[in-house]
């Protein structure tokens, strides 16, 4: 067929050469001496030793080929081919290489009459390899310290944990009970294994609060938890721990405070039947004070012409002695009320409650010249009521014993986050060093404040809406003189 014959021509004119020219590999033929009869393109690109270099003389020319039985070619005892032998040369230009290669003889009527080898470049391959190991070995090895690491802080843990007087316990992140310390077996029995809200609370579903997924997310929850198994109130921080095997569990410990809380409803009992109690005196005293006063009034008034000035004195003696103890009743009922009061609905200006408290004590001390300047004040979420008992009280002060200095008085203040610091400032005789730890105390008056007339009870009752604010009081010396009184509150959340 035609087709036929013009294939038969193209075969005619094809030589070997030709084929082995296109064979994307190095390649060589060796003749039984082992001297290098055929060189291709390929095999001089990757060496770049040339045919002209190399042909007709043994291919050791190659430094760091392996030769002569060494390379297994005619070694009989080595069976043919040889495929993927590795091997490293170096180039022409001293650069050291990895060869890939295939071994073979040339045969002609079964007879050996050559050797022909074929190879590639594959050190870029080696390297990465070699770079692949390196790492993974390094890996490896960080991997072995860390997890000793992690055991070694893990026993440290265990240790502690069981040298511990209070519970604890570690659940998995399925609620399974995985761990419970000496303390807690012995107080409840080995529960490991069991789900904790069945292990430890005694239900049989999973508790309505369960803090394991906020725990599992990286968040520390603290609660009060009653134990079914002990009937005892515990404080119980839960917190995150990783394990070994890079899984996060949840860490509780928990603190017996049923004492605690029983002390601590005692107080508050104690507490409110001081409070009934003050109220109910102060009441019961009020309702005879306020005509005896009335009385020595209307007898100075209606009857004081008449009277010797000895009388007289002892009438004004009287009615001021009783304003003071009106006074005082006053204040003890204030003192009594902190606390009450729910927290406002919306956070409490302080530049125009200050305004009022001190326009209403300038106007009860008349004839004082004193001013007040404040800027920048913040909105504090406590209620209005406490507030101006603070600033009426530290205000109040000022303008009683800084007044003759007049220079203003400065309110200031600022907050940061929840937490609030304020402050009321004057240039008055100022407070000893020694005496100002105790100036809150209850009806403690310093030696500064016994000319004029006070109860001792409004600095404490500052210090108490302080601390029912998780806050504190102190005094500071202002610079030129003075007093500056400083109170920290943290607004409910």
């Amino acid at each position: 067929m035609p087709s036929s014959s013009k294939h038969s021509d193209l075969l005619d004119l094809l030589t070997l050469g030709q084929v082995l020219e296109t064979i994307p590999s190095g390649l060589f033929v060796v003749d039984l001496e082992m001297r290098i009869i055929y060189w291709n393109a390929e095999a001089e690109r990757i060496t770049g030793y040339s045919a002209k270099d190399v042909i007709g003389k043994p291919c050791s020319v190659l430094e760091g080929v392996e030769c002569g039985e060494g390379c297994g070619l005619y070694n009989p005892n080595i069976s043919k081919p040889i495929i993927g032998a590795n091997c490293r040369i170096n180039t022409k230009y001293g650069k050291q290489i990895t060869l890939s290669k295939n071994i073979d003889y040339l045969l002609k009527d079964g007879k050996i009459i050559g050797g022909i080898e074929s190879f590639i470049d594959i050190s870029e391959q080696v390297q990465l390899q070699n770079q692949l190991r390196v790492h993974a070995e390094e890996l490896e090895a960080a991997v072995t310290v860390r997890t000793a690491e992690l055991e070694q802080e893990r026993s440290r843990l265990n240790n502690l944990l069981e040298a511990m007087t209070d519970f604890a316990y570690i659940v998995s992140a399925d609620k399974k009970v995985i761990y419970m310390n000496r303390a807690m077996i012995e107080a409840i029995g080995d529960q490991v294994g069991k789900n904790c809200h069945q292990a430890l609370f005694s239900l049989g579903e999973v508790c309505a609060n369960c803090p394991l997924s906020q725990v599992l997310q990286g968040e520390a929850v603290r609660e009060e938890r009653i134990n079914q198994n002990t009937g005892r109130t515990y404080e119980v921080l839960h917190t995150p721990l990783q394990g070994i095997d890079g899984s996060t569990n949840k860490l509780a410990v928990c603190r017996d405070i049923t004492e605690r809380k029983r002390i601590e409803e005692e107080l508050r009992s104690t507490n409110q039947e001081l409070d009934d109690f003050v109220r109910t005196v102060s009441h019961d005293l009020r309702v005879p004070l306020a005509p005896i006063i009335s009385i020595a009034e209307f007898l100075q008034d209606e009857y004081g012409k008449g009277m010797d000035p000895q009388c007289l004195d002892l009438l004004k003696d009287i009615e001021l002695q009783g304003e003071r103890l009106l006074a005082l009743l006053e204040d003890l009922l204030q003192l009594a009320r902190v606390g009450k009061l729910a927290p406002p609905s919306q956070p409490v200006a302080l530049g125009p409650l200050i305004d009022d408290v001190f326009e209403e004590l300038v106007d009860v001390q008349d004839g004082t010249t004193i001013d007040i300047t404040y800027d920048d004040l913040p909105d504090v979420s406590i209620p209005a009521t406490l507030l101006r008992q603070i600033f009426s009280n530290l205000i109040g002060n000022a303008i009683r014993y800084a007044s003759e200095a007049e220079q203003p008085i400065s309110v200031g203040g600022g907050k940061e986050n929840k937490q609030v610091v304020l402050y009321v400032q004057d240039h008055g005789p100022g407070i000893p060093e020694g005496e100002r730890e105790q100036i809150f105390d209850l009806f403690y008056r310093g030696s500064g404040g016994k000319r004029f007339s006070g109860t001792g009870i409004g600095l404490a009752t500052v210090r108490k809406i302080a601390r029912l604010y998780n806050g504190r009081t102190w005094v500071e010396e202002t610079p030129g003189g003075g007093c500056t009184f400083k109170i920290e509150l943290t607004e409910p959340v």
